[in-house]
C-alpha cells in the first residue's frame, strides 16, 4: 500500500521507504493485552466489563463459515491518538523466530484478507480520545478452500504520527510504533503436526595456548516446521567425543517461540566448554510441548583440533629441520678433500 503523501512531504524521502521498520515484533503468549505503555489493543471485554480475560483471538470455524468478533483499542494518553486499524498475516522472523505482524505496505495473502473491518476503519483513519476506548466490531469470512489447521494473523493499530526519524544509508525512514493483537484461527480437519531440524553446523573459538582458557562454540541450526499446526518447539544437545564418551548432555529446552506452520527460523546455541581435542558427533533432537509423538533429529560432525597450537608445532618443526639441513651441508663443506691416487707414467708403444 502506498504511504500517505504528507508523511512523505514531511520526511522528504522515497514513498516507499516510509513504512520500512513497522513489523510488528510481539514476545510469547502471555496473559495480558498487546500494549505498549501509550494504547492497547486486545478482544473486546464483555458488555458491562472493562477488561478481557482474553490477550488474544482464539476461534474455531469450519470451511466455508463466517465468525463475528470485535477489538478493542485503549488510549492511555491525555490527548487523542489516531491510528490506521488494518488485519494482516503472522510470521515468524527467520532470525530467532520472533512472532511479528506483517507491516501495513505489505498486503496480506492468508489469514489477513479473512478478516473484514467496517468500511469506515478499513478506508481511513481512526481516532480514540485521551483515555479513551473505541471498540470495532470485525467478521472472519473462512474460505471454502481453507486448509484444516491453524492460520494465524493479527489486528494491528498504527499511529499515523511519525515519532522518530532514522537513518537508513543515505534514506531517511519516519518511524511510527504499531501494537497489534493475535489472531489465531483453526480449521478443523486432520492435523499433521510436522518438525525438521535442518543445516545443523557448529564453529568453534579456541584460545591460541590449549587448555588455558575454554574453548567456546556456537551451535547453529533451523527449525521447519512442515506441518498445519502452530508448534512450541523445544531443542536438545547431545555430543559424543572418541570412543563414546559424552561431552555434552542438554536437555529439552523450551525455545520460548511459538513457529507457526511453513515457517522456518534459523536458531543458535552457545557452548562454553567444547573439546579442544576430539573428533565430535552433535546431536540436535526437536520436539514440541503437547505433541509427544513429534521428535526429529540431526546430526553433524566436526574434528576439535587447537590448530594454533598445532600451526606454531608445524613451524617450529619446518625451522628445525631447516636448520639441522643447513648445519649438515656446512660440515660436509668443512671436510678435507680425499686426495687421487697417483698414476704411474707410462711411455708410448711403437
Amino acid at each position: 500500500m502506498r504511504p500517505h503523501r504528507p508523511l512523505v512531504h514531511l520526511l522528504g524521502v522515497l514513498p516507499a521507504v516510509a513504512g520500512a521498520l513497522l513489523v510488528v515484533l510481539l514476545g510469547a503468549p502471555a496473559a495480558q493485552a498487546a500494549d505498549n505503555g501509550t494504547w492497547a489493543v486486545f478482544p473486546t471485554p464483555a458488555p458491562g466489563q472493562k477488561t478481557t480475560s482474553r490477550a488474544y483471538f482464539f476461534h474455531q470455524g469450519a470451511a466455508g463459515t463466517t465468525l463475528a468478533d470485535s477489538v478493542t483499542i485503549t488510549n492511555a494518553t491525555d490527548a487523542p491518538i489516531t491510528f490506521r486499524v488494518y488485519a494482516t498475516d503472522a510470521m515468524n522472523t527467520p532470525s530467532g523466530g520472533a512472532f511479528a505482524l506483517l507491516p501495513v505496505e505489505t498486503r496480506p495473502k492468508e489469514t489477513g484478507t479473512w478478516i473484514r473491518l467496517p468500511e469506515r476503519t478499513a478506508d481511513r483513519p481512526v481516532t480514540v480520545p485521551a483515555k479513551g476506548r473505541l471498540d470495532i466490531p470485525f467478521t472472519v469470512r473462512i474460505p471454502e478452500d481453507a486448509n484444516p489447521g491453524d492460520h494465524v494473523g493479527g489486528i494491528v493499530a498504527l499511529n499515523t504520527k511519525v515519532e522518530g526519524i532514522k537513518k537508513d544509508g543515505k534514506v531517511q525512514v519516519g518511524v511510527r510504533r504499531s501494537v497489534g493483537a493475535r489472531f489465531y484461527l483453526r480449521v478443523p480437519g486432520p492435523l499433521t503436526p510436522a518438525l525438521s531440524v535442518e543445516h545443523l553446523r557448529v564453529d568453534r573459538r579456541a584460545p591460541l595456548l590449549p587448555w588455558t582458557k575454554d574453548a567456546r562454540a556456537v551451535v547453529s541450526y533451523s527449525l521447519v516446521n512442515r506441518g498445519n499446526v502452530v508448534l512450541d518447539p523445544r531443542i536438545a544437545l547431545r555430543a559424543e567425543g572418541l570412543f563414546g564418551r559424552t561431552v555434552l548432555d542438554r536437555r529439552p529446552k523450551d525455545l520460548g517461540l511459538v513457529l507457526l506452520p511453513g515457517q522456518r527460523v534459523d536458531l543458535t546455541e552457545t557452548w562454553a566448554d567444547a573439546p579442544q581435542l576430539d573428533w565430535v558427533t552433535l546431536t540436535a533432537k526437536a520436539t514440541a510441548a503437547g505433541q509427544p509423538g513429534l521428535a526429529e533429529s540431526a546430526e553433524a560432525g566436526f574434528l576439535a583440533v587447537p590448530w594454533p597450537a598445532v600451526g606454531g608445532v608445524l613451524v617450529l618443526t619446518g625451522a628445525g629441520l631447516a636448520a639441522w639441513a643447513v648445519r649438515r651441508r656446512r660440515n660436509r663443506g668443512d671436510e678435507p678433500a680425499e686426495e687421487a691416487p697417483d698414476t704411474p707414467d707410462l711411455e708410448p708403444v711403437a
